[in-house]
């Protein structure tokens, strides 16, 4: 299975998912779907959480299990605790933007509303 795309590469936006689907009975599912923070994350990163979750939470046994040292283990864990946080305040970034604009009137309530939507209000 190929890498889960987040971003457009036409222009870098956000992507949704619109479209999910039961392979087994055939049931599809439309709408605008949030992808997870956690999806976002790069293979590297994923692979890093999903790791310390199985050693339930422990960065010595992640240390062990990885053959690096505690204090390498603990920043990697930093630096993927950074970005998560800085995916989930790009989204409320997002959210004032749109709230500036229509209070400055650069948006309608409609429009301000489905952008709302879009970025999973």
């Amino acid at each position: 299975m190929s890498r889960f795309v987040v971003r457009c590469p036409s222009c870098d936006s956000e992507l949704r998912a619109t479209r999910l689907g039961c392979q087994t009975c055939g049931t599809h599912l439309d709408g605008q779907f949030e992808i997870p923070p956690l999806l976002q994350l790069s293979p590297e990163d994923l692979a890093f959480v999903t790791a310390f979750v199985r050693a339930s939470g422990s960065l010595k046994a992640m240390a062990q299990h990885l053959q690096i040292s505690y204090p390498t283990v603990r920043n990697r864990l930093d630096e993927v605790i950074a970005r998560l946080e800085a995916l989930e305040q790009g989204v409320q970034r997002r959210r004032h933007e749109i709230l500036d604009a229509l209070e400055n009137g650069r948006l309608s309530a409609r429009e301000a509303e489905e952008a709302l939507r879009k970025v999973g209000l």
